[in-house]
């Protein structure tokens, strides 16, 4: 199963303060907006999102399709594919969507109660 990029999504209480506070330990702007709470930033290929308001906890995040620089791949696992073989595992899922193509989510949380977001952005 190929889950797609793998970033860290931080639940930030202040956007400017913690964008001030990751500037400092190298990370860049790669995509987001600050006027709407929500920064992608980039060091290396270590990917965090920095989120105000959006969610309770911290997540980790998963892009099926997408590379670290956040371009597309030639192959990918679909996320319908990865949320039937989570099932047939006996992963309890917290959500899904609906969609039967193109961009879709699922949510699950490990035994230590984090948030693991897997999110689809594009379509197979």
């Amino acid at each position: 199963m190929d889950l797609g990029a793998f970033s860290v999504s931080l639940n930030v209480k202040d956007i400017h303060q913690s964008f001030d506070f990751y500037q400092k330990l190298g990370f860049k702007v790669f995509g987001g907006d600050i006027d709407q709470n929500w920064l992608i930033l980039k060091n290396g290929d270590t990917v965090i999102g920095l989120f105000q308001g959006m969610f309770d906890k911290n997540m980790l995040t998963f892009n099926p399709g997408w590379d670290s620089n956040g371009k597309d791949t030639d192959a990918f696992d679909d996320i319908r594919t990865i949320e039937e073989l989570l099932l047939q595992r006996g992963v309890a899922l917290d959500a899904t969507t609906a969609a039967a193509t193109g961009p879709a989510h699922v949510m699950l949380t490990d035994p230590d109660g984090n948030p693991i977001l897997i999110d689809q952005h594009r379509a197979t």
